[in-house]
């Protein structure tokens, strides 16, 4: 083959041009741009959708796995509204219903007389009226009791 030019070609050739039977280094380059990008990009959404779990970790359990089912939907479904729904949800303090209410129950327990084993206090020593029938374990006693 000639190695004339054409009268109408350039003389200088852009550096992004390669010889043929050369390697084309632009292109490897874009190529490893490109992979490192898409993983950065990939990363990014992935720290991003999973922000509200993340400001959730330290509220209440309940709301924490609530904050976790939307923003597992909001990644299934491609639909915005959960995310934002559990960004929502992992920004506000939910009341704590289950402290006083169990408090509640602890004291109505006192009050019917069924105390847990674990909280009565061991008695020091028998019955002095060991003659009477025993009353059953579950029911407490009616002695001194108007």
């Amino acid at each position: 083959m000639s190695e004339a030019v054409h009268p109408t070609a350039i003389h200088h050739l852009p550096a992004f041009i390669t010889a043929p039977g050369q390697s084309d280094v632009l292109f490897n380059v874009v190529v490893i741009f490109m992979v490192l990008a898409i993983f950065a990009l990939g990363t990014f959404y992935l720290r991003l959708h999973s922000l509200p779990e993340t400001m959730a970790h330290k509220s209440h359990k309940v709301q924490y796995e609530l904050v976790a089912v939307l923003g597992l939907i909001s990644l299934v479904t491609h639909n915005n509204i959960f995310w934002i729904a559990a960004l929502i949800l992992a920004l506000i303090d939910l009341p704590d219903f289950s402290s006083p209410l169990a408090s509640v129950a602890r004291s109505l327990e006192r009050i019917a007389g069924k105390v847990d084993a674990a909280t009565e206090p061991a008695p020091a020593a028998p019955d002095p009226a060991a003659g009477h029938p025993a009353a059953p374990a579950d029911q407490p006693s009616m002695e001194g009791k108007a």
